[in-house]
């Protein structure tokens, strides 16, 4: 026996859809009407086989499992009706004939709305209030579509069918097709006094509050689900859900890398080359900063476990504190002879306040040289 999926042209992953779409591509080529191949008919029913076998999710089940498959192709669209041979043909043939009016009430859109939060709110959570502008029930018909005291009428066209049937010419003759009620619109009912609020639709637009509780650890670009808090549906349809789209503002001092946090602190030469303690303001409380003796302009220091909490799991970011060290301007009289003379007992200056040779820079080294000093 042929592989199924082979014989259709499609991947056994193959979704219901492409499924059905491989099968109308291939009866229209293979149909005995369409055709003069004398193999068409057998390579038609083989087609036809593996498209009854695939499209039914319990024999695709059993067929996926090695199951052998009940009975055979049998003769022309052996266990197939009318309308799948149309469906093939047309895309629509007898569907909808038995399938009843479709409904009214049908589920509403999702909605997104942009939420801006400072990095306070976007690295430990909280709640905001919102105006959320979406689509509401209809307070006046409850989602009806009818002014009060009334309700829809059968349509008078279908029949409350929902679909009306026409002759049409095709390769096989005249062919009874099915199509929804132009009257209707496939309803099976006209509104014979739609509301005068929402003109029929049974939905609103409106501002309506609403709190949104912000997970701790959200970032720019995160987006928070919440369910049934988007549009309702038309004719008062469950409504869709509501996306959160989360933006972090600048803040003055932190910058955000993930869930670490960088902020610049500014440390005195003195401190710099003596050491000291420093404090910090960070986003949840003072801390005090260890700058070491000698410290260099760009070390880093981290502080473990004070940058933003994890969206996902348990524990925090680091703070990652970048030193930029500050030199004095402006400088008395003592301030600059006690500088002059630390500079000297270092040798990094001689009496004249000329750098000393080993502290001359490489360029000032070559000048020196090429001048015959």
């Amino acid at each position: 026996m042929s592989d199924y999926y082979d014989v259709l042209g499609v991947s056994r992953d193959a979704s219901a859809e492409e499924i059905k779409r491989a099968y109308r591509k291939l009866a229209r080529k293979l149909h005995p009407d369409v055709t003069d191949d004398p193999e068409a008919g057998d390579r038609f029913k083989e087609v036809s086989q593996a498209y009854e076998t695939l499209s039914n999710p319990d024999k695709r089940a059993a067929y996926d499992r090695g199951g052998s498959m009940p009975g055979g192709a049998g003769g022309f669209g052996a266990g197939f009706g009318f309308s799948d041979i149309m469906d093939a043909f047309f895309g629509q043939g007898g569907a909808g004939r038995g399938a009843g009016p479709a409904s009214r009430t049908q589920r509403g859109q999702d909605a997104l709305i942009r939420v801006d939060v400072d990095l306070a709110e976007a690295a430990f959570g909280g709640e905001r209030s919102v105006q959320v502008d979406t689509a509401v029930l209809c307070p006046t018909c409850k989602g009806t579509c009818c002014q009060p005291g009334t309700s829809p009428e059968t349509c008078d066209i279908c029949h409350g069918q929902g679909s009306v049937q026409r002759v049409v010419r095709s390769l096989l003759g005249q062919v009874m097709t099915t199509a929804p009620c132009p009257t209707c619109h496939g309803f099976g009912t006209v509104l014979p006094s739609p509301c005068l609020e929402c003109t029929g639709e049974g939905r609103v637009r409106a501002r309506r509050p609403l709190t949104i509780r912000i997970p701790a650890g959200v970032d720019t670009g995160t987006r928070i689900q919440l369910a049934s808090q988007g549009e309702v549906g038309p004719a008062g349809g469950p409504p869709g859900d509501l996306y959160v789209e989360i933006h972090e503002r600048p803040h003055p001092v932190f910058h955000r890398s993930g869930d670490d946090l960088l902020c610049t602190l500014q440390v005195p030469m003195t401190a710099a080359a003596l050491g000291a303690t420093i404090p910090l303001e960070t986003l949840d409380g003072e801390v005090d900063v260890d700058v070491r003796p000698g410290a260099q302009a760009g070390e880093t220091v981290t502080l473990k476990q004070r940058g933003a909490e994890h969206l996902r799991a348990q524990g925090r970011g680091d703070l990652l504190v970048t030193l930029e060290v500050t030199t004095p301007r402006d400088l008395d009289d003592e301030q600059e002879e006690l500088l002059r003379r630390l500079a000297e007992l270092r040798g990094e200056v001689q009496p004249a306040g000329k750098l000393s040779p080993a502290h001359q820079g490489v360029f000032s080294k070559l000048r020196g040289r090429f001048s015959g000093r």
